[in-house]
């Protein structure tokens, strides 16, 4: 793309500004969208937590049939299925937090890894058109469960008293420090680093969704109603919009297994050295 084409789409806005008003770009408000089960009563269900709901129904369906049916010699589905779940094991549970003591933890971030995936994936899927996790509410919960377990591992590991001194004071820093180093220390365990886990996948997700409905929006718009060869720039963004969206697969998994990975990090240093 160089500066004649630019100043031709430029072009082409201007003429066309008096009978159009350009392509209908997304917004967030797409993120709120309005209820349509239940409305007005505590139970109302807009379409991101119908997705949610469909798509918490798919794993528990895909797992419970795949295990129901597992054979001693696996097919392709079912050793695809095993993948996933040993990857979780040896490559997030067992690398960070160790075998011994990550036994316990790889129900709980096998479910996180398999629910943020498929709802990060709704986002490229056909009818949900939008990732589950694109509001600020999964990454939450998600990232106060971690919170909780990250405490629960500290305290049975050390006592409250141990874990919080051990958190929050330090060894080897002088004394007039923790003047402001425990206060940060204390922000950090409760706010920072769940705040940080939410926002990571959270953002991720939003603007994901955001940059391949903008480039559809855009072909669309070139496709329909532009003239002559800026029908071409509308192919060039349907194209553009295509290799995104492989990227958004590729960005799906990536953001589950950090957030993964920075759960087992966080509870393997509240346990502390083996």
């Amino acid at each position: 793309m160089n500066g004649a084409v630019s100043t031709a789409l430029a072009a082409s806005f201007v003429t066309r500004a008096a009978d159009t008003q350009g392509p209908e770009l997304p917004s967030l408000n797409e993120f709120l969208p309005p209820e349509i089960i239940f409305a007005g009563t505590p139970f109302a269900i807009n379409r991101i937590i119908l997705v949610r709901m469909v798509a918490t129904a798919v794993i528990l369906l895909v797992l419970g049939l795949t295990a129901k049916r597992a054979k001693l010699v696996p097919g392709r589905w079912q050793g695809f299925v095993e993948f996933l779940l040993e990857f979780v094991r040896n490559n997030i549970v067992y690398t960070v937090i160790g075998e011994l003591r990550g036994k316990k933890y790889i129900p709980m971030i096998t479910t996180m890894f398999l629910t943020i995936l498929v709802f990060n994936l709704c986002g490229v899927i056909p009818g949900a058109n939008i990732a589950a996790t694109a509001t600020i509410a999964m990454p939450l919960v998600f990232a106060v469960w971690t919170l909780v377990q990250y405490w629960a591992a500290g305290i049975a590991s050390h006592g409250l008293g141990g874990f919080l001194k051990e958190e929050l004071f330090p060894a080897g820093v002088p004394w007039p420090v923790y003047i402001l180093l425990t206060p940060i220390q204390l922000l950090e365990i409760v706010i920072i680093r769940p705040f940080s886990l939410t926002l990571r996948l959270f953002a991720n997700m939003l603007s994901g969704h955001l940059l391949v409905a903008i480039m559809l929006a855009m072909s669309n718009y070139f496709i329909l109603e532009a003239q002559g060869a800026l029908k071409g720039v509308g192919v060039l963004w349907f194209l553009g919009s295509f290799a995104l969206t492989g990227f958004e697969i590729f960005v799906a998994g990536l953001q589950a297994f950090i957030f993964c990975i920075l759960s087992c990090v966080y509870i393997s240093q509240s346990l502390g050295e083996e």
